[in-house]
């Protein structure tokens, strides 16, 4: 047989022989969600992201979905095609973060933790405010002017109605369905706007808020949790409930990789505290 018909059979066999699919670590993910994930992947969460399927020899591959009421049902818990109902094949594996204990999703150990902070703006007439508690003894005329974002749901709006101050709120909606601002670039216009003047945010969000002007730009003072009002909370990554295997797998990456975790996570200026290990979710 000559070289070329031995050389025209092997390509015959490379074009008929099914490719080998790569591995992927797959993400479900809201596109326009900053810090934690945006679709340009200059969020936290996608670097994180890569850093685990680089070590798992992975390619990242995302699913999109806003992250509101239905997130997890169209994303983490939805088949490929809506026709199979074998379960063996999911849009995505991975929601990047959740709480620690999250009922929708089974959870991995923590990763991180932050807290909720009072956000000020500089300049305003409230440059004195070292502590949220101060609000709550300030006389009637300046809590008349007090300008502060509140939630629908969230501790920072429970802190204001425990203190007397919900009716000094600036109601918004915590998932509000816009399509071109998440929370934290919401309230990052209406702070620049001058709608506002101070918030109590989560940690993550307060410090997207604060990258977004000039250094000092605003006083940031961490909440203090009490018996009966939480502000700070460990989150973690969610996987489907009974998916021990792949918890596991990211439960010894979160451990081996918790160093470069917490470097990526500084880069973005979050309020960190000490992770300890908070009971998760597991299943039976």
């Amino acid at each position: 047989m000559s070289v070329t018909k031995i050389l025209a059979g092997l390509c015959l066999m490379a074009m008929t022989l099914p490719a080998v699919a790569e591995e992927k670590f797959k993400v479900c993910a809201d596109p326009l969600n900053p810090p934690y994930s945006t679709k340009n992947k200059d969020g936290f969460e996608n670097k994180i992201a890569e850093l685990f399927a680089k070590e798992l020899g992975q390619k990242v591959e995302y699913t999109w979905f806003a992250q509101r009421i239905g997130f997890i049902r169209n994303t983490l818990t939805a088949p490929v095609n809506d026709w199979d109902a074998s379960g063996e094949e999911f849009k995505c594996d991975i929601v990047m973060g959740v709480p620690a204990g999250y009922d929708l999703t089974l959870t991995t150990a923590p990763y991180y933790k932050s807290t909720y902070v009072l956000l000020i703006a500089k300049g305003r007439g409230w440059d004195d405010i070292k502590d949220a508690d101060q609000l709550t003894k300030l006389p009637l005329q300046r809590h008349e002017s007090l300008k502060i974002a509140m939630f629908d749901r969230g501790p920072g709006t429970i802190w204001l109605q425990k203190n007397g101050l919900l009716d000094q709120g600036i109601s918004y909606q915590s998932m509000s369905g816009d399509s071109e601002n998440n929370v934290a670039m919401q309230i990052d216009k209406d702070f620049k706007a001058k709608k506002i003047d101070m918030v109590i945010l989560w940690g993550p969000m307060a410090a997207y808020v604060t990258a977004q002007s000039p250094k000092n730009s605003y006083i940031m003072i961490p909440m203090k949790s009490t018996p009966g009002m939480k502000f700070d909370f460990a989150m973690a990554m969610g996987v489907r409930n009974g998916d021990k295997a792949r918890k596991a797998k990211l439960d010894k990456l979160i451990a081996a990789k918790a160093d470069r975790i917490q470097e990526i996570i500084a880069r973005y200026n979050i309020p960190l505290l000490p992770v300890s290990k908070e009971p998760v979710k597991d299943d039976d």
